[in-house]
């Protein structure tokens, strides 16, 4: 099934959030609207990845897309285990166990490109880098067309070099982690309209722009500076769809503020600020996904209590803005209102 952009009836593309929140139920709700559902293939294995594309075929012959992210080097190990011994007076009063050795995580990526090669999507979005050349060349021969995420003009000029069909252009409002091609990477915080701008002017090819997209206004405002579609996470959140859960879907509207930090992965990602990121934020080091793997039982102890003080809360900084209802009325109603703000 061969798409681009330019098919979609509504230029509204369902960010990929891994973790949960991107279930295939509102992969094929996105679709409903005229849009474009992704999902979100990160900490999953390959033979999950294959069940919930399954799953979205046997709801939608729409097209749809699935996000992966690209393996990194190792963390380092001292870092960690540093992190760890800082961690472990919390993980005691919790009842919880740190793993006290973390090994190689690729996230199934081999696995994964074998199975989006034998049995091919319509499209693949990649997060946290790039694949190879040969990678990208072999998914292209399959028919499958390609997003590379970037959060600068310089890693836009590498994902043009490794055949990428089209950008997602990462602003630093957009919640979740931030998408940088290196995990020691400081982000950048040029504004996403400016971003757009200077990733523009080094390639030609189709950007969509993604962060802080909370209402018509903005999404007129992103389309208006050159993006071909707008990709839409935190707006998706509270979403009868959604897979988000209940004390996250409340914080959204509860917390007033957003942060960006290492805390829960070791990688840089915007999320509402409570206790947790406060205590443990300036201490975590850049090493993903030793980070990640080391704060899950933290993590998973927090969401049992909804407890959403220790919680990792993703959100963008329009997390006030993310509305209730079915997600096919709410893109459809902030389709209507970007139309109305301007667009022809």
């Amino acid at each position: 099934m061969t798409v681009r952009l330019d098919d979609l009836a509504v230029p509204v593309i369902g960010a990929p959030m891994a973790g949960g929140a991107s279930t295939p139920e509102l992969v094929t709700a996105v679709n409903r609207a005229g849009g474009l559902g992704f999902l979100a293939a990160g900490y999953k294995s390959a033979a999950a990845m294959a069940e919930q594309i399954a799953a979205v075929r046997k709801a939608s012959d729409r097209p749809y897309g699935v996000n992966l992210f690209v393996p990194a080097p190792p963390g380092d190990p001292a870092a960690v285990a540093a992190y760890r011994e800082r961690l472990r007076p919390e993980a005691e009063h919790w009842g919880v166990a740190l793993p006290e050795r973390i090994g190689p995580d690729r996230d199934d990526w081999e696995a994964k490109l074998e199975a989006l090669l034998a049995d091919p999507v319509p499209v693949v979005s990649y997060t946290f880098g790039l694949p190879t050349a040969e990678e990208a060349a072999a998914l292209r021969a399959a028919g499958t067309l390609q997003v590379g995420t970037v959060t600068t003009p310089e890693e836009a000029r590498a994902a043009q070099a490794v055949g990428m069909d089209a950008l997602c252009v990462q602003g630093p409002e957009a919640g979740g982690h931030r998408a940088t091609h290196r995990v020691t990477d400081r982000p950048g915080e040029l504004p996403l309209l400016e971003l757009l701008a200077a990733v523009r002017a080094v390639t030609p090819l189709p950007l969509i722009a993604a962060g802080g997209l909370g209402d018509g206004p903005a999404v007129a405002a992103a389309l208006r500076a050159g993006a071909a579609a707008v990709q839409l996470g935190t707006a998706l959140l509270r979403s009868d769809e959604s897979g988000a859960s209940a004390a996250h879907r409340a914080a959204l509207t509860e917390r007033p503020e957003t942060v960006v930090t290492r805390a829960f992965t070791g990688r840089p990602a915007r999320g509402l600020r409570n206790a947790f990121i406060d205590r443990h934020g300036p201490y975590a080091p850049p090493a993903y996904p030793e980070v990640h793997h080391l704060t899950a039982p933290l993590r998973a102890a927090a969401t049992r209590r909804a407890d959403t003080d220790a919680m990792h809360l993703w959100a963008g900084t329009a997390h006030h803005l993310a509305a209730t209802g079915p997600a096919e009325h709410l893109v459809t109603d902030l389709w209507r209102s970007a139309r109305g703000a301007g667009l022809s």
